[in-house]
C-alpha cells in the first residue's frame, strides 16, 4: 500500500466490512455499528495514515465539515480575535475554517461568498458591508449565513443568525461616562455610517449629548473609516475648525489610537488637555501610552458563538433564526 493512495475501499477490504460501513464510521454516523467494528476500522485508518477525501464524501453526506469566515480588515486586531474564537470552536467540533479578508471591498466580499459556495462550505460567518442594494441581488445561495459584529436589519432565507452587541447603548454609555467626568465639548470621530456599527455608535453619541442638555454643532463630528489613518485625519480636521474640544469619542480603538498619535504630534497632553475614548477593547489599546479608555466588546466570544450556532444549525438542519446580544463593558484606562 505504500506506493499508492490508501482508499476507503482498501479500508473496507481489510476490515471485512462494506464501504458504507466505513463511510458511516468516518462521518460519525455509526450509532448502529458495534464498538468492535468501529474500533477495528479506526485502527486501520490510523495505521495507514488515511486522510478522508472530504469533497468526495460530501457528495454522499452533503456535508464538507468546512465553514467560511469573511472579515473586512485583517490588519485590525479586533477581527483576528473573532477568527480565533470561530477557529477554536470549529476545531473542537471537527470542522475546518476558510478565512477571507475583503479589505472593506464589496466586490471582494461578493467573490469570497461565491468562492466559499463553490467549495461547498457548510455555512458562512460574515462580517458584512451591509449595502442593501448588493444584498437584495446577491443572497441566492442556500448556504446558511450567520452575521457577526453587525446589528443591521439585513434579512434573507439563508441568514440564520446574528451575533452582536448593542452598539447604540455602548456608545451612549461611553459618552455619558465622559460627561460624568466633567467633559462637555465632546467631539466624535466615527467610522463609516453605511455600516450599522458606525451608524448606531454615532446615534448613541448624539443622544447621550442631547439627554444631558449638551447641544453641539456638526463641526464636532468627522465621519471616516475604522482605521488609524482616519483618526489622524479626523483630529487634523477638528483642530482646523478652531472649536473648543475637551474630549474625543472615537468609533473604534484604531481611530482612537490614530487620534492620540496626531494629538501628541500637535503637542497636546492626553487626557490633561484632550481626553480620548475608543470602542472595541483591542489588546493594543492597553499597551499604548496612555492606555486607552474604551467600550470593550467580547470579540472572541462573538466568533466562538457564531461558529457554535452555525455548526449546530448545519447538524440539526434547523433554520430557525437565532439572535445573540452579547454584553460589553466599560474599560477605564488613562486616556480619559
Amino acid at each position: 500500500m505504500s506506493n499508492k493512495k490508501y482508499t476507503i475501499k482498501d479500508i473496507a477490504l481489510e476490515a471485512g466490512v462494506s464501504i458504507a460501513t466505513v463511510s458511516k464510521v468516518l462521518n460519525n454516523k455509526d450509532k448502529n455499528i458495534s464498538d468492535n467494528t468501529r474500533n477495528r476500522i479506526l485502527d486501520i485508518v490510523k495505521k495507514n495514515n488515511y486522510i478522508p477525501n472530504r469533497v468526495a464524501s460530501s457528495l454522499v453526506t452533503k456535508n464538507t465539515k468546512t465553514l467560511g469566515l469573511i472579515i473586512p480588515d485583517i490588519t485590525n486586531p479586533f477581527f483576528p480575535a473573532i477568527v480565533r474564537g470561530a477557529e477554536d470552536i470549529a476545531n473542537l467540533m471537527g470542522y475546518s475554517l476558510i478565512l477571507c479578508n475583503t479589505d472593506n471591498s464589496i466586490e471582494r466580499e461578493k467573490k469570497a461568498i461565491e468562492m466559499l459556495t463553490e467549495k461547498m462550505v457548510d455555512g458562512i460567518i460574515l462580517d458584512c458591508s451591509e449595502s442593501s442594494t448588493y444584498y437584495k441581488s446577491f443572497f441566492r445561495t442556500d448556504t446558511p449565513v450567520i452575521l457577526v459584529d453587525s446589528d443591521s436589519k439585513i434579512t434573507g432565507e439563508n441568514i440564520v443568525g446574528k451575533i452582536t452587541i448593542d452598539n447604540y447603548k455602548g456608545a451612549y454609555e461611553g459618552v455619558t461616562y465622559l460627561i460624568n467626568k466633567g467633559y462637555k465639548n465632546i467631539a466624535m470621530l466615527s467610522g463609516q455610517t453605511n455600516r450599522s456599527t458606525g451608524l448606531h455608535r454615532l446615534e448613541g453619541y448624539k443622544d447621550a449629548l442631547a439627554d444631558n442638555f449638551i447641544h453641539l454643532t456638526d463641526d464636532y463630528i468627522v465621519e471616516g473609516t475604522f482605521d488609524t489613518d482616519s483618526g489622524k485625519v479626523g483630529v487634523q480636521k477638528l483642530l482646523e475648525r478652531n472649536i473648543p474640544i475637551e474630549a474625543i469619542f472615537c468609533g473604534n480603538d484604531m481611530i482612537a489610537i490614530g487620534a492620540m498619535k496626531k494629538l501628541k504630534e500637535f503637542g497636546y497632553k492626553i487626557p490633561e488637555q484632550i481626553a480620548v475614548m475608543g470602542f472595541d477593547g483591542i489588546h493594543f489599546g492597553s499597551l499604548y501610552e496612555p492606555s486607552l479608555t474604551t467600550i470593550k466588546q467580547p470579540y472572541y466570544d462573538m466568533g466562538y458563538k457564531a461558529g457554535e450556532i452555525l455548526i449546530n444549525i448545519v447538524k440539526n438542519k434547523n433554520r430557525e433564526f437565532v439572535e445573540v446580544l452579547l454584553e460589553f463593558e466599560l474599560h477605564i484606562g488613562d486616556s480619559a
